[in-house]
């Protein structure tokens, strides 16, 4: 969308009139803000306004760096906008948090904390003209301060037992915050209520205790409330599970905490390999958030990807069903005997499937993947779409991607039941998921229902593939049932039959957002941009913070933000504006500033090479390994 445009919608019915030619470049987010602030414009367009200030296309292919805001000398491991948008806090390993106004490039404040470890969360309370802000850290320490008097505290509290991570706020509760620890516990803090940190009896304000549901080493890694249905509390901890609990359910004291838990979300891939044995798990949730209507949760997973959930229509993930078969037709099956084949597409979208097939021959297996989901986001009812992704995706075979196939096989087959190939691809996922049994019952389904093709070769050889694999899983050890050392020298966990039974439950996702790496922080957060979720941003390993298309999955752009880690992605909340931090003692602001989309110097130009090399580190560095050695973050 045009500036011009824009600007026609903005200010219809303002006084404010703009003359601008075609070649004139769009203005950046700041002269943006600046004029919300000094021109009305129709209410009934403020939707409309917003959404596109947020996340208009044209000013996502605009950005780049338009400030660095120095001052801190220690890595920034936190960002927070006010509601305003006016106002920028940063937390840093240096204790201090600074308040910036990015428009005029300017700190306004500076708050030396009584923190004596790395700064984690900084959080504005809600209806207090953002002047007051919460703030925890490594030293266990949580502090609310007023901004215009930083030299006073105006609440303390000290009872988790580890590292305080991160803090969590609701519109609807100004004097009320939420605190996640190292500790497995979740506090509640109230500002007006006398405050005694760890009482003998041992609850005062925890709300929950994770380490009750698992065991001792469980960790609060992140946490978020739901914005629009505020007893709604999301956690995510030191395992690959989502939580949401209903606050109004926990118990008092003393019962098992996991009665309150609305529900457990967890890519399927995931929860197929839930035992009641487990070894220390390595994949951790970093950061996790709802969106604007509190429709959705994102996740942010460690030496994973990003996850996208459906609160309202998620469900279990599905491994082996068929959907019902009518044998009177047949024509799927001349079309297995002819792989090349076309099936009926309209032009455009057939477009996209020649490109997809071009990059899938030549082993450019993200091109093709991306050609296939651009396709399927324009026309869903595309089987052949679907089938020609999951060939993709088993073929590339990054984390999570077989499993990705198998959900576009029973896509392809809900669509048409007689698609021969999908029932054939569908018992090859199944194979390599470790799911020998679910494969052999797909493959003898496809030969019931397709008698022709029972000697057909690839039918005979995964047949056999099968066979073996069923033999060898027959042979494998089980793990002890009992908690034992292993190698490592961590140790089998036994589940309790609640907690087990919630893993097996989980939902799955509904969307996933694969390229950057997320193996050396644990603080590494994921954001909506715009508020219908356009697209979606996250730092990286790699120094760079990516943008994805919210609905394709595609990578719209990647930056490079930092000289080491991208650790913070905060989108402003009414413009196109994005605050980003990390390992530097700097932040950065981004917004669509850049002359055109081809002059933006901070832009990743190879982006397959850079993703591919993101997933190959993650395959090789352990999550859990690289966080308790992590040189910025430890104190």
């Amino acid at each position: 969308m045009s500036s011009d445009e824009l600007y026609r919608i903005k200010y219809s019915s303002s006084r404010y009139q703009r003359h601008q030619s075609d070649e004139k470049v769009p203005l950046n987010a700041s002269s943006l803000q600046w004029q919300r602030q000094q021109y009305g414009y129709d209410s009934s367009l403020d939707e409309v306004v917003r959404r596109r200030l947020q996340a208009s296309p044209a000013y996502i292919d605009r950005l780049e760096q338009e400030a660095v805001l120095a001052g801190h000398d220690g890595c920034v491991n936190c960002l927070e906008w006010s509601s305003d948008g006016l106002l920028l806090a940063s937390g840093s390993d240096d204790f201090r948090v600074m308040i910036w106004n990015p428009f005029r490039k300017q700190r306004v404040h500076v708050i030396n904390t009584k923190h004596l470890g790395n700064m984690f969360s900084v959080k504005f309370l809600p209806r207090h003209n953002n002047s007051i802000l919460a703030t925890c850290a490594a030293d266990k320490f949580i502090y609310v301060y007023d901004i215009n008097h930083a030299n006073e505290t105006l609440f303390s509290c000290n009872c988790h037992t580890m590292r305080a991570k991160r803090l969590a706020t609701a519109q609807d509760s100004p004097h009320i915050f939420w605190s996640a620890g190292e500790d497995g516990c979740i506090l509640q803090l109230d500002m007006r209520e006398p405050h005694r940190c760890r009482p003998e009896e041992g609850t005062g304000v925890r709300l929950l205790s994770l380490s009750n549901q698992v065991e001792a080493t469980t960790e609060a890694k992140c946490l978020a409330i739901n914005p629009r249905r505020t007893e709604y509390l999301a956690v995510g901890t030191n395992d690959p599970f989502a939580r949401i609990y209903d606050r109004r359910k926990l118990p008092t004291s003393g019962a098992n905490e996991s009665v309150g838990c609305v529900s457990y979300y967890a890519p399927g891939q995931i929860v197929k390999d839930t035992t009641r044995n487990i070894v220390h798990e390595s994949r951790a949730i970093t950061y996790l958030t709802f969106n604007a209507n509190g429709t959705e949760l994102l996740v942010n997973m460690g030496c994973e990807h990003i996850y996208r959930y459906d609160l309202n229509n998620a469900e279990p993930p599905v491994f082996y069903e068929l959907p019902a078969y009518s044998a009177h037709a047949t024509h799927e099956e001349e079309e297995f005997k002819t792989p090349h084949k076309s099936r009926s597409l309209p032009s455009s979208i057939e477009l996209h499937k020649k490109q997809g097939n071009e990059h899938l021959e030549n082993g450019k297996l993200v091109a093709a993947i991306e050609a296939y989901s651009t396709a399927l986001s324009k026309y869903p009812r595309g089987e052949v779409l679907y089938l020609n992704r999951a060939t993709a995706l088993m073929r590339r075979g990054w984390f999570g991607d077989i499993y990705a196939a198998l959900r576009d096989c029973h896509e392809a087959l809900r669509l048409d039941p007689t698609y021969v190939k999908a029932h054939f691809r569908l018992a090859r996922a199944l194979l390599e998921l470790r799911r020998p049994h679910d494969a052999d019952k797909c493959l003898q389904a496809l030969i019931q229902r397709f008698p022709s093709f029972a000697n057909n070769h690839g039918v005979l050889m995964l047949h056999k593939d099968i066979k073996e694999n069923r033999r060898q899983s027959e042979n494998t050890d089980a793990p002890s049932p009992e908690p034992v050392l292993v190698n490592d020298g961590s140790r089998y966990l036994r589940l309790t039959d609640e907690e087990y039974n919630l893993r097996c439950a989980a939902k799955d996702y509904k969307h996933r957002y694969v390229g950057h790496c997320n193996i050396t922080t644990d603080i590494k957060e994921a954001t909506y941009l715009g508020i219908h979720g356009e697209f979606i941003a996250a730092g990286s390993d790699d120094g760079n913070f990516y943008i994805w298309e919210g609905e394709t999955g595609k990578i719209r752009a990647a930056y490079r933000a930092d000289s080491a880690i991208v650790n913070c992605v905060q989108p402003h909340p009414t413009i196109c504006m994005l605050a980003t931090s990390g390992i530097d003692h700097d932040v950065k602001i981004w917004s669509p500033c850049a002359p055109s989309s081809a002059e933006r110097p901070n832009l990743i130009r190879d982006v397959t090479r850079t993703v591919e090399d993101n997933q190959q580190k993650m395959r090789t560095d352990p999550f859990e390994l690289n966080t308790r050695n992590a040189y910025c973050f430890n104190n």
